[in-house]
């Protein structure tokens, strides 16, 4: 760990790194998660989730982000527990998935702005509870925090809503509200699920508009829809652009994300892409007895990305791009009333 300032540093699920030890980031998967949108694919095991994230390791990466939220079996002690064993620094999430993931959850949807702005600040300035479920009836700081191994309570650095096709639900506005309180209040990232990148402006608006800097957002899934117009635009707002979805070919082959890397270096917009692969299934991870796993990301598309587009500009996604996203220099923050 380290003594630089605060403003200088990033919170990760066993404390407080420089940007220089993040390294080599991958910037979404998940270790742990459950939802009804995917019953058969919980990822619940601490010892099989813990060994994948070593295959991470072991495929170049020193840190990843864990977006998982609140409600969907974040696991917080477990999530330090195996970044520890791995060696991999893990940067957890707060904040709330879009709608769909919470029909066996109604209280998760019923949480008013106030309310989850309590429960973010509290997930970025004093820990994540051990069970989310103890937001349905405790006042945040009567919850019992999650211990990583080194003492120190599991706390977030990044900040998600996650938002439905070419909509923004009253409920994601009222996340989208509160994520804007907490990021003012504390500097942490933002990042925006989107289906096919539909509605990235829009939310972009929204956030802009309460004081979070397109510089401090990534939106997430970006490449599922491979429109290199729309990129370039949400680039040139200074939005970084999840590229996450390696090894998804019944989507779309790895070649057209590469192809579309590559069109956005040759523009100018190197410097505002993030890799992941969002794995995010027990049937995709080699741990739980599926395929291809999170060292699929490493092993097999980088080296293609690096032939494409150079050494060094896979470099600047996967190190610079990550701690100018996540880490917040020194940015002025006002009290929030939450």
């Amino acid at each position: 760990m380290t003594d630089a300032p605060a403003s200088d540093q990033l919170v990760t699920a066993l404390g407080p790194v420089t940007p220089a030890e993040l390294g080599r980031t991958n910037c979404h998967e998940h270790l742990f998660q459950r939802s009804p949108l995917l019953p058969d694919d919980t990822l619940d095991d601490p010892v099989r989730s813990a060994s994948e994230l070593a295959d991470l390791g072991g495929s170049g990466f020193e840190s990843m982000v864990d977006a998982t939220p609140i409600g969907l079996g974040r696991r917080p002690a477990d999530l330090a527990a195996a970044s520890r064993q791995a060696g991999v620094h893990v940067v957890a999430t707060t904040g709330r998935h879009r709608d769909a993931h919470y029909t066996d959850q109604p209280w998760v949807l019923a949480l008013d702005e106030d309310r989850l702005t309590q429960i973010m600040i509290n997930d970025v300035q004093r820990g994540l509870a051990v069970d989310d479920t103890q937001h349905r009836e405790r006042p945040v700081d009567q919850v019992d925090l999650a211990m990583g191994p080194g003492g120190l309570p599991v706390r977030a650095s990044v900040l998600k809503v996650g938002l439905d096709y070419w909509e923004i639900t009253a409920v994601e506005r009222t996340t989208v509200a509160a994520i804007t309180r907490v990021h003012a209040a504390t500097g942490a990232a933002v990042l925006v699920h989107t289906e096919f990148a539909t509605a990235a402006h829009e939310v972009l608006d929204l956030l802009a508009a309460d004081g979070v800097a397109e510089s401090r957002v990534v939106i997430a899934h970006a490449d599922r829809n491979p429109d290199l117009g729309l990129h370039a635009e949400l680039a040139a707002r200074g939005a970084f652009l999840g590229h996450d979805g390696a090894g998804r070919a019944k989507d779309q082959p790895d070649q057209v994300l590469i192809d579309l890397a590559a069109a956005l270096v040759d523009r100018g917009h190197g410097d505002r892409i993030l890799l992941g692969a969002d794995v995010a299934r027990a049937r995709r991870y080699r741990s739980y007895g599926g395929l291809p796993g999170l060292a699929h990301l490493g092993q097999r598309f980088l080296p293609r990305l690096r032939e494409r587009i150079g050494a060094d500009a896979v470099e600047t996604i996967l190190v610079a791009n990550p701690a100018h996203w996540l880490v917040d220099h020194g940015t002025q923050r006002r009290e929030t009333s939450a």
